[in-house]
């Protein structure tokens, strides 16, 4: 089982003016292989969103950070950044997968500018911020994670399958 970590971005939601949704289904969809160590929200502020993750990663060295919200054209949007700005290697085919299959459904995916990354031992990947676009998203991420989770650990090699 895996240390989560969630953080969703939003200024609504922050102030308590906005229930949570994609949070939940973040929860839900990643029990069967982790546990959510802290969930948090944040406003949509670069320095919110990159303490929230300095603090899961290097504090409570969780193995997994998923974000939601904050990854679209507004100006407000500064997930991407501030994942950028913490992360010390970028996954990109995390990214990339997501957008290919969100791109199946809707010709808005993209317009994502979503990113994933390692820092440390940790990987981060942020998440639309709609709760379809988070189960859409997790539901492409999933089935891979497990393997990459144990292969950042240490714990599996890159060539088993």
């Amino acid at each position: 089982m895996f240390k989560i970590g969630i953080i969703t971005a939003s200024d609504k939601g922050s102030r308590g003016d906005r229930e949570d949704i994609s949070g939940k289904v973040i929860a839900d969809m990643t029990a069967p292989v982790g546990r959510v160590e802290k969930y948090v929200i944040v406003a949509d502020e670069k320095d919110a969103l990159q303490a929230a993750m300095l603090q899961m990663a290097d504090e409570l060295k969780l193995d997994l950070i998923l974000t939601t919200g904050g990854t679209g054209l507004g100006l407000r949007d500064v997930t991407p950044e501030a994942t950028l700005a913490v992360i010390d290697r970028q996954v990109p085919g995390i990214a990339e997968a997501m957008r290919a299959a969100s791109m199946l459904k809707t010709n808005r995916a993209m317009l994502s500018r979503a990113v994933a990354g390692t820092r440390g031992r940790t990987l981060i990947i942020n998440l639309p911020g709609s709760p379809k676009g988070v189960q859409e998203c997790l539901e492409v991420v999933l089935p891979a994670l497990e393997h990459g989770l144990a292969i950042l650990k240490g714990e599996a090699s890159e060539c088993a399958r």
